[in-house]
């Protein structure tokens, strides 16, 4: 589909969407069942299967990562009876930021699941694009994820290893997002991930071999009325710890809900309150893009202690207006603390800062 009709059929499709969808229902905590979960719902709107790493290269240079496999419920074609009709959408996303060099490359499909083209099976992680894949396999307790996204400029090939047991996010994987009760996720995180494999950017390839981080989340209702969008941090610290950290974001800047969580290398878990967690922008950039201007330096206080963190690279926003639409900030960045040493690497997202995120 050729960039200008695909935008104006998301824009007809989210507009349809937003008049014509039902009032969204609350979710009901659950116990997450594996290896079902880590499998597509699409009795929800909105999912995603989300990947982050990093690598360093045999040159000494240090190379971040990005994979989203997103599927979309478009409710005004549920009751459609054609074999064409759009009832979901997948699409997906890749990125590679190369840090000394100072680039982000980045890549984009979208498509109507059916056809032998897009899929999302129900049963495990089997989320499939075209040629772009990511495949979950081996017991729930050690999975193997592997992904292959390969596009103009860029590719992926990459295995990733767990190391440690899925981190339920929220109350047991049930994670508020708003101070209503209907607006939360069931979501759980894979840190400390092994990353092996390789990447190739313009016909050069190179070895990946690094650490990772995997989340997967779906949602009824995601976003207060009132939220213009969130901050989220997943950052692997080098000690085997994982912190997650978010707030969701009103129009003015200040904080409408917030959460997080802290797990030690011994599996003790710390999941934070609202009011617990508090992320206070230092320095910000402005893209030459967008013109949106993103805080790409943050202080983060949560109840394990006051860090901050710092994008590697301040030009790490992504263009995605030929599938979800929205201009968003996705990066590598560095968790260090008070006295300014290097506690880990993860990624840092941003959204609605170029304009109101919508996600239905």
């Amino acid at each position: 589909m050729r960039s200008s009709a695909r935008r104006l059929f998301l824009r007809w499709l989210g507009a349809c969407a937003g008049l014509l969808a039902g009032p969204a229902r609350g979710l009901a905590p659950r116990a997450l069942e594996f290896p079902r979960d880590f499998g597509a719902h699409p009795q929800l709107r909105t999912e995603w299967w989300y990947a982050t790493g990093y690598s360093l290269q045999a040159d000494g240079r240090l190379m971040g990562f990005q994979l989203t496999f997103f599927r979309s419920r478009i409710d005004i074609a549920q009751s459609l009876t054609s074999r064409f009709a759009a009832r979901q959408l997948i699409f997906a996303h890749v990125a590679v930021t190369d840090v000394q060099r100072g680039r982000i490359w980045h890549e984009q499909a979208i498509a109507r699941e059916g056809f032998g083209i897009a899929q999302a099976s129900e049963n495990d992680t089997d989320v499939k694009l075209g040629r772009w894949h990511l495949r979950r396999e081996g017991s729930a307790q050690t999975s193997t994820y592997r992904a292959r996204l390969s596009g103009r400029q860029l590719g992926l090939d990459l295995v990733l290893h767990t190391t440690q047991p899925v981190l339920l996010q929220g109350q047991q994987g049930l994670s508020r997002k708003g101070p209503e009760a209907r607006q939360a996720s069931y979501y759980y995180s894979q840190p400390q991930l092994r990353a092996e494999g390789s990447l190739e950017l313009r016909g050069q390839r190179s070895t990946v071999q690094g650490r990772a981080w995997l989340d997967h989340e779906w949602s009824e209702e995601l976003l207060h009325p009132q939220a213009q969008g969130w901050d989220w941090i997943g950052i692997n610290l080098d000690d085997g710890s994982a912190l997650t950290a978010f707030r969701l974001r009103r129009a003015d800047g200040s904080a409408l809900w917030a959460g997080g969580s802290f797990r030690s290398p011994d599996g003790q878990r710390r999941n934070f309150a609202a009011h617990e967690v508090d992320m206070r922008a230092l320095r910000q950039w402005t893209s030459p893009l967008s013109q949106a201007r993103y805080p790409v330096q943050w202080q983060i206080d949560t109840p394990v202690g006051r860090h901050t963190v710092t994008a590697l690279l301040d030009n790490q926003e992504l263009d995605s207006r030929n599938s979800t639409g929205a201009f968003y900030w996705e990066g590598l960045s560095e968790l260090t603390d008070t006295q300014g040493r290097r506690l880990g690497l993860g990624y840092l997202e941003m959204t609605g800062y170029a304009a109101p995120l919508k996600l239905n």
